[in-house]
């Protein structure tokens, strides 16, 4: 499979998201760590989690243990996937979404992901959103103390402006691994901070670039080129979409979100369809 840089690490252009494996919705057990092995089969080098991503409020870190029983079980072939968690974003079990940027918490959810990955130093670790009752440059600056003190190998940020890519990017003293905010046909208001991060040369991590859990289903009918294209090249509307991600940035690592084999397979594929400028900007113009 095509391969991106994210820090140091080579991974494959496509990612792995996930979250519909815990949240509300989501499939057994069984079904989700077959999930995780058909992306390892397929190539998918990086999976994206965080502590926030479950249903109750009892089961914080649900998709990381998930992700790291797949692992486990899947077995040395494994050894080279990077997993990124995230951490400051939290789900109180009623559906609603809150945050805690403060720097205490940071460092102890750092900690307490390590563990449930089993990992020493988590390979990717991102602040998940800015918390507006915390300075960003506090919160920051405990993703900075993770790093110098090993507990993490590379640091990111998630839903930053640009300005906060900047800000961060100099907390960390030139260390900002990557960047990973909404983006897809149908939310391109980040488009300003993917062409930033490829400006810098730090990744840029799409999620929910099929549209969103509830809205993927919907992709070929709500962006119609997308769909005449993927008629056109005898492949599916999502493979098209990926695709189209990948050829605007060299920076660009989509991570679709998936919970069957059937779906990450499909989406891997995009890593190797090539799409000719002219489609790309057919595509871009929609």
């Amino acid at each position: 499979m095509q391969q991106r840089t994210i820090g140091d690490r080579q991974v494959s252009a496509i990612g792995l998201g996930g979250m519909p494996m815990s949240i509300e919705g989501r499939p057994g057990e069984e079904r989700s760590i077959a999930t995780v092995h058909a992306a390892l089969d397929a190539g998918v080098t990086l999976i994206d989690t965080a502590d926030a991503y479950h249903r109750d409020a009892n089961e914080v870190g649900h998709n990381e243990s998930l992700i790291a029983k797949a692992l486990k079980e899947y077995g040395s072939g494994a050894d080279d996937v990077l997993v990124a968690t995230k951490g400051g974003h939290l789900r109180p079990g009623d559906g609603s979404w809150t945050k805690d940027g403060r720097p205490e918490y940071l460092k102890e959810a750092a900690k307490a992901s390590a563990q449930r990955l089993g990992v020493e130093a988590i390979g990717l670790y991102q602040f998940h959103r800015p918390d507006p009752q915390v300075p960003y440059a506090d919160s920051i600056g405990a993703i900075r103390d993770l790093l110098d003190e090993g507990v993490i190998r590379l640091a990111g940020i998630s839903n930053a402006s640009v300005a906060q890519i900047d800000e961060a990017n100099e907390i960390l003293g030139g260390r900002l691994a990557s960047v990973q905010n909404q983006f897809s046909p149908r939310f391109r208001s980040s488009e300003g901070e993917l062409e930033h991060c490829a400006k810098i040369g730090v990744a840029f991590l799409p999620w929910s670039p099929l549209g969103g859990i509830k809205s993927a289903p919907e992709l070929g009918s709500r962006h119609e080129v997308f769909n005449e294209v993927a008629n056109e090249l005898g492949v599916s509307v999502y493979q098209v979409t990926l695709a189209w991600h990948l050829a605007l940035a060299p920076v660009v690592v989509p991570i679709p979100g998936a919970s069957r084999p059937e779906s990450i397979r499909d989406s891997a594929g995009a890593a190797e369809l090539k799409l000719t400028g002219d489609l790309v900007a057919r595509l871009s113009a929609a």
